[in-house]
């Protein structure tokens, strides 16, 4: 079944951030080559978290750079729940999840949108358009096009230097497991990039790879007003290591978290380190392999606000600054 709802109607970031969003083409995939990450998840509303989705809900934000005048879309790969080779079945296919996107007047800035759980006024700003996906095979394992959207229906950030739409994906019901990815684009019926724009989240709920080779990785910004952080990842399963990269870190080993667990790990943030990326790496084990492994990750800074996650890494991929007879105590 499908439904369809459409209604017609702190201080400026560093010159590096505007920079580099400004800057940045290879946005609009998400999750990006750079990521490595095969698919974004959210599971129906009647699943267990055991399966890797905390709270069955995801949020992100796509930026539009306010010098685009034209129309935009945003396009779901696979939105709907019932491929075997993409999305993961829980005894028969019966999830619908439901896809969303507003603008407008608080549609980023209110609180509650930029929270991890989906309560309070999470569905804040206008609402543009919203459709409902259950296991129909026109929508499996294709691309669907929500818009057009003009860049002004989004609601206008001065410090991203743009405009933003949020788009919520929330299982209605079901237990199976959808897989899909955005692409933010100026066509209608193919992946065309918006000059400039990004894409960002403040909670990821993501699928590994099954193979113990391949490197997945998510990049926060750590603000300039940061000291200290809280890492909280679920549901790991245990499945090898999680490390931090930054210049000035080769590799800082995290706390990681087993079946259906939260696990908080907490340091402190060199000051070099302030007002640039990191990178976030997840190494699975080699043997036992752990399929199909969904893992939750957040990250808080001293005073318990969120640090998003940009699917272009602001500034670029973090490269560890070698430095002979010189070593950082972590």
């Amino acid at each position: 079944m499908i439904t369809e709802t459409i209604n017609m109607k702190k201080v400026i970031l560093p010159a590096l951030l505007l920079i580099s969003l400004a800057g940045s083409t290879q946005a609009q995939p998400v999750p990006t080559e750079d990521e490595n990450i095969p698919y974004l998840v959210t599971f129906g509303g009647d699943a267990c978290p055991s399966w890797g989705d905390d709270n069955f809900t995801q949020t992100f934000f796509f930026l539009i750079p306010e010098e685009h005048n034209e129309p935009v879309y945003i396009r779901v790969y696979n939105p709907g729940t019932g491929s075997p080779s993409i999305d993961e079945i829980n005894g028969y296919w019966d999830t619908r999840v439901n896809f969303s996107i507003y603008g407008g007047d608080q549609a980023w800035s209110n609180p509650d949108a930029q929270e991890t759980e989906p309560v309070g006024n999470y569905r804040s700003g206008n609402l543009l358009v919203s459709r409902t996906f259950g296991s129909e095979p026109e929508y499996l394992e294709k691309w669907y096009t929500f818009g057009p959207f003009n860049p002004m229906e989004g609601e206008y950030v001065e410090k991203f230097g743009g405009y933003i739409l949020k788009v919520i994906a929330q299982g209605i019901e079901g237990d199976d497991g959808n897989l899909y990815r955005y692409y933010m684009s100026t066509e209608t019926d193919r992946n065309v990039p918006v000059e400039g724009g990004n894409a960002f989240a403040y909670s990821y709920t993501f699928r590994l790879w099954n193979d113990p080779e391949q490197l997945s990785r998510i990049f926060p910004f750590i603000d300039e007003e940061t000291v200290s952080l809280k890492v909280s990842n679920f549901d790991w399963d245990y499945d090898g290591e999680i490390r931090v990269v930054s210049t000035e870190r080769q590799g800082k080993h995290l706390n990681v978290s087993g079946d259906d667990e939260w696990v908080v790990d907490e340091f402190d943030i060199f000051p070099e380190e302030r007002g640039s990326t990191l990178d976030i790496q997840f190494h699975k084990l080699k043997a036992p392999v752990i399929r199909n492994n969904n893992v939750v990750i957040n990250i808080r800074n001293q005073y318990g606000e969120l640090q998003p996650f940009f699917v272009v890494p602001i500034g670029g991929i973090p490269q560890y600054k070698y430095s002979i007879g010189v070593r950082r105590r972590e």
